[in-house]
């Protein structure tokens, strides 16, 4: 005679992070810089739309600079920018990219 084991409900995943959607967007272009939005949005996990927003929030801080190369966008990290929370105001954008 075989026993039923009860079987424990798996825990939900919880689904917040430790960056923002920034954050994760930073880190993207870090490691590609010409990646096209759709790649970014599937990467981070959000829309196209939210990437754009994202990407001109980035750029009109100062935080990344476009440059058109053919039909491809290609960014560049203003790395000695600093981060902008007040906690981690003294932290250079370069640091969070080094460490992840």
């Amino acid at each position: 005679i075989m026993k039923k084991t009860s079987q424990p409900a798996s825990p939900q995943k919880s689904k917040w992070t430790f960056l923002s959607n920034h954050g994760h967007v930073l880190l993207c272009l870090h490691g590609e810089p010409d990646l096209p939005v759709k790649d970014i949005a599937v990467r981070v996990g959000i829309t196209e739309r939210a990437v754009l927003r994202i990407l001109a929030d980035l750029e009109t801080e100062g935080y990344v600079k476009r440059d058109r190369i053919g039909r491809r966008n290609q960014y560049t990290i203003e790395s000695n920018k600093k981060l902008r929370h007040p906690i981690e105001a003294n932290t250079k954008i370069k640091l969070l990219l080094n460490l992840v």
